[in-house]
């Protein structure tokens, strides 16, 4: 069963989570309820997706790592390839929509 690991910025290296592969990265907050909203999704996705590494990082506890990517609101979810953003969502997504970014990146 996969799961949503979470990422601080000591671990978090874009280029070595998604070498050679896609991972798509939850960028939430605590108090953001459109954040509680869409985590049971991609948690969903993560278990019936192979091939994808899913990521969250909580901006609150990692400002750089988000202030880096230009995040304004939240909950944005990155699709990173090769160490490289290629797709992104703001906002609270269906899981129909995030699979359809992954498939149309991989």
């Amino acid at each position: 069963m996969a799961e949503v690991k979470v990422y601080t910025s000591e671990d978090m290296k874009f280029e070595n989570l998604s070498k050679n592969h896609l991972a798509l990265v939850d960028f939430w907050a605590t108090w953001c309820g459109p954040c509680r909203m869409i985590a049971p999704i991609v948690e969903a996705l993560a278990e019936e997706t192979e091939g994808v590494t899913f990521a969250k990082v909580n901006v609150d506890e990692e400002p750089d790592v988000a202030m880096g990517l230009g995040i304004q609101a939240i909950p944005t979810l990155y699709l990173f390839k090769d160490g490289k953003a290629v797709d992104k969502a703001v906002g609270v997504q269906t899981k129909d929509a995030l699979k359809a970014m992954i498939d149309r990146n991989r």
